[in-house]
């Protein structure tokens, strides 16, 4: 087996002429740029984008294609100048009757499989060229346009508190979705705000994998979440098996922010600006008493879950936390332009390089910091209500 680093979950801000795809994501988030960024930069192998449902980034697929960088698998998935692979994927938004609203990512192992779901989508949204745009479906409904077509349905930010399965549409797969289409999520995203050890507290996800993903609206955002993947090759059909966890290949290692640092990680007031700390679930403000709150994925997590400590299958890959190089204090572009020069990519970075080799490239103090990043020992304050949490650092 091969080790492969994969992030499923990157956004286009705009096509490579210039029209918007995902207006709140960067300007400069185009498909060429993500995989340049993820090849030369991240050391990202297998790259999920979940904007291929609109034409116009399908044109822009085609572009590549004709001009040699992308080439077309035998067993799904492109090829990006050998040496990376693209997976074709579409960020969906449902409703449910009770009008709970949730995420989900739809992968198909080619680009026609992809243009023939946009077609059937193009009936349910009104515009098919943006991103992430709301579906006249119900997730069920949607998991049987996707299944029909072949794909891979996977439910995304799965905790976080607008647009999530369990953040703001049910507490159990059966109030959503049908034995059926239980049986095949093979796979739901954590999301930034949650982790492994929390989304096992649901006895409903002891059979499913996690993945870990960046939901990258930037380029320096990419890779900020990743997962660690066992395959013979890099296609379509070997990350399916992957997430089933067949013949071998699987999902080995999730890394990811300590769920501390998400920006909905704990509950914040609307009222008073502030995020709570006191024992969660923290369902009303603690300090002004206001009931108009966001849900923090904590709170929320501790109001459905099934256990009162997390029960991980013998199956469950280790959860590593890091904090991506953007987060840490003191590292700004300058710093990760010297490192990548010297290192190659951030996985390299992250993975391989030694204190004393950072330290001569970025200071004692930058390396030291560097290395408890990427230890997960880091102090570090919660996020909430949109804001991330942060990286403390400790005068001597």
């Amino acid at each position: 087996m091969k080790q492969y680093f994969v992030d499923l979950h990157i956004h286009i801000g705009r096509t490579m002429d210039g029209s918007p795809v995902k207006i709140t994501a960067a300007r400069d988030l185009t498909l060429a740029n993500i995989l340049d960024e993820c090849l030369y930069r991240k050391g990202i192998n297998v790259i999920g984008v979940v904007d291929a449902g609109s034409p116009k980034v399908q044109s822009d697929l085609i572009r590549l294609v004709e001009a040699g960088s992308l080439a077309p698998l035998d067993k799904g998935g492109l090829s990006y100048l050998g040496k990376a692979m693209l997976i074709l994927g579409a960020e969906v938004e449902t409703r449910e009757k009770s009008g709970g609203k949730a995420h989900f990512v739809c992968f198909f192992p080619t680009l026609e499989k992809m243009k023939n779901f946009t077609s059937v989508m193009a009936k349910y949204i009104k515009n098919i060229n943006l991103s992430s745009q709301k579906a006249e479906l119900t997730a069920e409904k949607l998991f049987n346009i996707v299944d029909g077509l072949g794909g891979i349905f996977v439910p995304a930010h799965a905790f976080t508190p607008h647009k999530s399965l369990f953040g703001n549409c049910a507490a159990r797969l059966t109030e959503v979705f049908s034995q059926r289409a239980i049986a095949k999520i093979y796979a739901i995203e954590l999301g930034l705000s949650s982790d492994t050890y929390l989304a096992d507290r649901l006895a409903d996800l002891g059979g499913i994998t996690f993945l870990s993903n960046s939901d990258a609206h930037s380029l320096p955002k990419i890779g900020r979440e990743y997962n660690v993947i066992d395959m013979q090759q890099a296609n379509y059909e070997e990350l399916l098996m992957a997430l089933k966890r067949e013949k071998g290949r699987k999902v080995t290692a999730n890394y990811g922010l300590d769920p501390r640092l998400g920006k909905y990680h704990r509950t914040h007031c609307l009222v008073c600006e502030r995020i709570a700390g006191g024992a969660p679930p923290v369902l009303r403000c603690e300090y002004c008493g206001s009931d108009k709150i966001v849900k923090g994925v904590l709170d929320r997590l501790e109001e459905i879950a099934t256990y009162r400590e997390p029960v991980s299958p013998d199956h469950r890959p280790p959860y590593h936390y890091q904090v991506p190089l953007s987060f840490v204090p003191g590292v700004g572009r300058k710093t990760v332009d010297k490192l990548l020069q010297c290192f190659g990519t951030e996985m390299e970075i992250l993975h391989s390089a030694s204190e004393e080799d950072l330290e001569k490239v970025a200071g004692k103090k930058i390396a030291s910091l560097l290395c408890l990043a990427r230890s997960g020992k880091a102090e570090l304050t919660a996020g909430g209500g949109g804001r991330y949490g942060k990286m403390l650092i400790r005068e001597e």
